[in-house]
């Protein structure tokens, strides 16, 4: 098996082409996830990209092999989830935004004390919080456990906007999104 190709998924292409397939791909984690629903792109070259200034200590796996886990904690409260993509040494990935929950969803409302589907991963941190993504994960590879990818199905209608919750490059259209799908963190303009 070719560990930069995953279920359909070629993670050496640009982050905003691996971004834009991975919605409707499956994600699970030690079995518990369901899919991907919304994504954001980032690549070295962005200024809102954290590999933008470089390696280091904290943003290393972004510049890793493709198809592996980048984890951050966002504002020292979320974890964060990136899928590392483009070739080792480049520094781009993709933000796991928001999955639908499809899998092991007593689990996930018991991590994150909710009981309400549509609360359970609408947002980076929350899905890190149900799927139990932490700091661990960082570097990991996605072609092996507790990762599982699957392919998404064909014929998925992929909408595209501005990224959420940045103040470089805010007009970049790399934030992508499953049309019509009430499990994203906010609805697309």
């Amino acid at each position: 098996m070719n560990p930069t190709k995953l279920a359909g998924i070629d993670f050496l292409a640009p982050a905003e082409v691996v971004a834009r397939q991975l919605i409707g791909v499956t994600v699970l984690v030690d079995g518990v996830g369901g899919r991907i629903v919304e994504t954001e792109a980032y690549d070295r070259e962005d200024p809102a990209s954290h590999a933008y200034s470089g390696p280091t200590a904290r943003n290393f796996a972004m510049f890793g092999p493709p198809a592996h886990a980048y984890v951050y904690r966002s504002y020292g409260i979320h974890w964060c989830l990136n899928f590392v993509c483009r070739e080792e040494g480049h520094g781009a990935g993709v933000l796991i935004r928001a999955i639908e929950p499809l899998a092991g969803l007593d689990i996930m409302r018991a991590r994150r004390d909710a009981e309400d589907v549509q609360l359970l991963c609408s947002g980076p941190g929350k899905l890190c919080q149900a799927l139990n993504v932490t700091r661990d994960f960082n570097g990991a590879s996605l072609a092996a456990p507790p990762f599982r990818l699957e392919a998404a199905p064909p014929g998925l209608e992929v909408i595209a906007g501005p990224r959420i919750g940045i103040s470089k490059a805010v007009d970049v259209p790399w934030r992508f999104g499953l049309h019509g799908s009430r499990f994203v963190s906010r609805p697309f303009r």
